[in-house]
């Protein structure tokens, strides 16, 4: 394999990690500003308050954006790596 190949194929690969991972992180990332805000609001130091709420949030993001992940997956598998694997 040539090392252009092998970069490009690397940076195509960190590129749709990113874009999969996107949505959970701003969900991940509002979640916990708001919980943030809302204790500082009312003086509550709760842990479980910060938890329960940003795992909610992540476990409803990657219900909804599961089928996107799975065919930005398979399609980079698919047009990508299957045919460097098999040599074409």
């Amino acid at each position: 394999m040539d090392d252009l190949v092998f970069y490009d194929t690397l940076r195509q690969a960190l590129w749709i990690a990113t874009i999969i991972s996107t949505p959970i992180l701003v969900v991940a990332l509002i979640a916990g500003i708001a919980v943030g805000l809302f204790q500082a609001l009312t003086s509550i130091q709760e842990m479980t308050l910060t938890f329960v709420p940003k795992l909610l949030a992540i476990l409803i993001v990657f219900w909804m954006s599961m089928g996107f992940m799975t065919e930005t997956l398979t399609s980079f598998f698919t047009d990508r790596l299957i045919p460097l694997i098999g040599g074409l």
